[in-house]
């Protein structure tokens, strides 16, 4: 997933989040200096030089200090830091106060109640109290982006996966075709029988696989069904073997990973010009951990295809790279006259 930009989050809308932190401050200090009565001329002057002095430091802390220190992993110098930026701006309060507000306002007169230990206590409650506001804010955009991003990531996989079946589905299709094809054209009897088999699979393929998981049980008679299915064909039924072994029939899995393996060994061995063509299959599930190997033997002169088989075996190396990215184990061993592909699911404890 890409990062998120946090430069972006450190400065998203600060022009409307400053208007509306410094104008519920201003209300709230206005209240507290004009105490009960209706607040007069002065005390909105008194009120807007206050908030001025307290201003900047804020500013200071949330756009400068936060970012480059606290939000850096460096919390040491975060604190020092703070507290001198603190330190300086209530001596600057009171300086203003002191020598400079009578000039800039001489047709008032003004005191100032706040000794220093109530000023540094007022000024470290706003800086404290707009640090906090700043990160919640800052955590509430964050999670924001991050959701969008998830649900933009979820979308391109979805679309990506839906894209492979749809090249998945048409392959087989294809190859299922054929046989009919051949069924026919020798005016077969099982013929019929073989259509309406091939219904019940298309069936599973187009509309049931659509999920995104699926219980082994119902992987392990489609893989059944098919070979069923291409016995029509292959009157030989003793060079197929399939052994299964599972401890549990409701084992989640992400549906059309072994129907493709299982296609490509029929393509190249069985319909093959070979002689004594073979398959064997082994499917096993045992506390969780999921291993599926397929065997077939194949022609010299088919090298070149078993290289490029072409859309199955790609599909799932694209397949297992999205569900399974770090729990799976996808190997090919290829010798003079075989070929074994075997997929392992392990399963992780939290």
């Amino acid at each position: 997933m890409p990062p998120i930009n946090t430069s972006k989050i450190d400065n998203h809308k600060p022009i409307l989040f400053n208007l509306v932190l410094w104008a519920i401050s201003f209300a709230i200090l206005l209240y507290s200096f004009s105490g009960e009565g209706v607040p007069q001329q002065i005390d909105y002057i008194y009120t807007g030089c206050f908030l001025a002095t307290i201003i900047v430091p804020v500013l200071i802390n949330l756009y400068v200090l936060i970012p480059q220190f606290l939000k850096q992993e460096k919390y040491l110098v975060y604190c020092l830091l703070f507290i001198a930026n603190l330190l300086l701006f209530t001596q600057l309060n009171i300086w203003f106060f002191t020598y400079l507000i009578d000039y800039l306002f001489p047709d008032y007169y003004f005191i100032s109640y706040h000794s220093g230990t109530k000023l540094i206590t007022l000024f470290s409650i706003f800086l404290v109290g707009t640090t906090l506001i700043k990160l919640s804010v800052d955590w509430i955009y964050y999670n924001q982006n991050e959701n969008r991003l998830l649900k933009l990531r979820n979308q391109q996989i979805e679309t990506q996966l839906a894209l492979l079946r749809s090249q998945i589905n048409p392959h087989f299709l294809f190859n299922s075709l054929n046989v009919i094809y051949s069924l026919a054209i020798e005016n077969k009897a099982e013929t019929q029988h073989a259509i309406v088999q091939l219904s019940d699979i298309l069936r599973y393929v187009i509309y049931d696989s659509g999920t995104e998981r699926v219980a082994l049980k119902e992987e392990v008679t489609l893989l059944k069904n098919y070979i069923e299915f291409h016995q029509f064909r292959h009157q030989n039924t003793d060079n197929i073997k399939f052994h299964c072994s599972i401890d549990d029939e409701q084992y989640q899995i992400y549906p059309m990973l072994m129907l493709p393996l299982l296609e490509n060994s029929f393509k190249y061995g069985l319909k093959s010009d070979i002689e004594n063509p073979y398959i064997h299959i082994d499917l096993t599930l045992k506390n969780k951990n999921f291993i599926f190997s397929i065997e077939n033997n194949y022609s010299e002169i088919h090298l070149e295809n078993i290289n490029h088989s072409g859309v199955g075996i790609e599909n799932i190396k694209k397949n297992l790279g999205i569900v399974y990215p770090k729990e799976h184990q996808f190997e090919i061993d290829k010798t003079d006259d075989t070929f074994r592909v075997t997929l392992k699911l392990v399963h992780h404890e939290n």
